[in-house]
């Protein structure tokens, strides 16, 4: 697969892209502004084949505010515009769980709607990164859509699931972030100068914060942190009576990582009293190490979190191929029109796209099949 086009309002988001897609062209802007005919001059009229995006999920975000009435949730209208625009065989839309809750329904359901006017069968599933071998605790819904197949499978885990009656753990935060360097030696993204924490009381505080803990209730400080270090807040009057978020959130080297976000404040690393860098979250999130990211160090972390896994994306586009070659042996574009099946009901994508088997050391995602929408 070939990466032609990669378009984006974030400048420096589109200088790491045009870095590491030597041979891809850019559009950076307003996506209202991409219009037939400058896709038409920047592929060079060659076919697309996926159209592949996250359009903005603050709207959706279940850690943020959440609200559905967001302007940026109305960018899916342009998703769709390019999709309409191109033609592809296939669509993969990526955004945060929230999308499949209650309040974003309607959304959701005009979502499904667009895509199903324009011919293409769609599949929804929220995927955990970690089951592709990512070291961390990444979980986001995912759309599949596809134009010449009459269903959709999602890519099989093979981390954290049993194969061939053997366990296959996943790889935790200790695997990942001791090997930083590209094939030529050098390391990149990784300025431990700006990792160090500058508020002395910031710095003594994390010091008697054990691996893998960190402070968000009153219990936490009480445990970790001597009395003249305590915070000054109110805990009992506090909604919900802890931080919004964990502070002085200290990663384990022998557990999954956090959600990796847009701020680097969040993360410390396991035994040294420091941030983690940039490239060690870029390793925690997959990415390779001759990824280089341009911008400040603020820049490269809002490219870091706002990122899909690398080996997350892996796996979905070796689908993608896997579906192609599929379509190739049967089905054929006359049969196209008569393949698409109604939406399904709402309430049975969100039970579906959250529905896990649990075993002992096992957690895999329910098989997708028509069967279980009929």
């Amino acid at each position: 697969m070939n990466c032609l086009l990669g378009a984006d309002i974030d400048s420096n988001a589109l200088k790491t892209f045009a870095h590491n897609h030597k041979k891809a062209k850019i559009f950076c802007g307003p996506i209202e502004n991409l219009d037939s005919k400058k896709i038409s001059i920047l592929t060079e009229n060659r076919p697309i084949h996926a159209v592949v995006g996250g359009p903005p999920c603050q709207g959706f975000s279940t850690v943020g505010r959440g609200n559905p009435n967001d302007l940026r949730n109305q960018l899916f209208l342009h998703f769709v515009r390019i999709v309409q625009i191109t033609k592809p065989y296939f669509v993969i839309v990526e955004n945060v769980t929230g999308l499949l809750a209650k309040k974003n329904e309607k959304i959701l359901r005009s979502i499904l709607l667009e895509f199903e006017n324009l011919g293409y069968i769609l599949n929804v599933q929220v995927m955990s990164a970690h089951h592709y071998g990512v070291a961390e605790k990444r979980r986001r819904t995912i759309i599949i859509g596809s134009r010449i197949n009459s269903e959709i499978q999602f890519p099989i885990p093979i981390c954290d699931v049993q194969k061939n009656k053997k366990y296959v753990a996943p790889l935790m935060v200790g695997d990942v972030i001791y090997d930083l360097s590209d094939p030529n030696g050098k390391t990149h993204n990784h300025d431990l100068k700006y990792s160090k924490i500058s508020n002395p009381s910031d710095k003594a505080r994390l010091r008697f914060i054990p691996e893998g803990k960190g402070i968000r209730y009153e219990k936490d400080e009480k445990a970790y942190l001597p009395k003249k270090l305590h915070f000054k807040v109110d805990w009992k009057n506090m909604p919900e009576g802890r931080f919004r978020q964990t502070k002085f959130q200290r990663l384990h080297r022998k557990e999954l990582g956090p959600t990796i976000m847009t701020n680097r404040h969040n993360y410390y690393h396991p035994t040294e009293d420091r941030y983690l860098t940039a490239r060690e979250a870029a390793k925690i999130q997959s990415f390779p190490n001759d990824f280089i990211f341009m911008g400040p160090i603020s820049a490269q972390w809002r490219q870091i979190g706002n990122a899909v896994p690398p080996l997350l994306g892996f796996a979905l586009g070796s689908k993608l191929i896997e579906l192609y070659e599929i379509a190739k042996a049967g089905t054929k574009d006359k049969d196209l029109k008569n393949s698409t099946r109604s939406i399904k009901k709402i309430k049975l994508v969100r039970a579906l796209a959250f529905s896990y088997q649990k075993k002992k050391k096992e957690i895999i995602p329910i098989a997708d099949s028509r069967e279980e929408y009929q």
